[in-house]
């Protein structure tokens, strides 16, 4: 094997477990997310000579997963959204249900508002960085990203997840 294609390896290694993580937020299911690890991992490896010189490699990576997901989701408009539960019985979320409830929500945002709020606030990065990686404005990123915590706010108080995990911060800090 070459150097360039050993180095590559060992970064698809150290990656790619991230990057199915930070999938999955995006789309919300492991087999989509395992796919868009292969088509970033398989992107990125195309242009590995290039890539490699650059010292933003995990940038790259992130940008080509984030593209990677939109592209999915301009091709799968109008299919069924598949959900991990049937909608018929409400029920109070217990807290072994909360992280279901809360990725449901996060299923509810259009995906370039999705992708904003998962890379701020789970990938915690800056303003810049993320408007960096979407190629617009950082006013632009504010607003998707205030708007997505609004409508996240608004959805886990109609399901009583939010008082909930309010009542479960308390129990645990008092």
């Amino acid at each position: 094997m070459t150097a360039s294609v050993e180095e590559f390896t060992e970064f698809a290694a150290g990656a790619a477990a991230r990057l199915r993580r930070t999938a999955f937020l995006l789309c919300g299911n492991w087999h989509t997310a395992e796919d868009l690890t292969q088509t970033t991992l398989a992107r990125m490896f195309v242009s590995w000579r290039r890539i490699s010189r650059q010292e933003a490699v995990y940038a790259y990576a992130s940008r080509t997963l984030v593209n990677a997901y939109l592209a999915d989701r301009r091709r799968r408009r109008g299919r069924e959204v598949l959900t991990g539960w049937l909608p018929e019985t409400a029920v109070e979320p217990r807290t072994c249900e909360v992280r279901m409830v809360v990725l449901d929500a996060l299923a509810t945002l259009p995906p370039k508002m999705r992708v904003v709020v998962v890379m701020r606030y789970w990938a915690d990065l800056s303003v810049e960085q993320v408007a960096d990686l979407l190629g617009c404005s950082t006013g632009n990123v504010k607003s998707q990203s205030a708007r997505g915590l609004d409508k996240l706010r608004a959805i886990l108080e109609e399901d009583g997840t939010q008082a909930g995990l309010r009542e479960k911060r308390d129990s645990t800090n008092g």
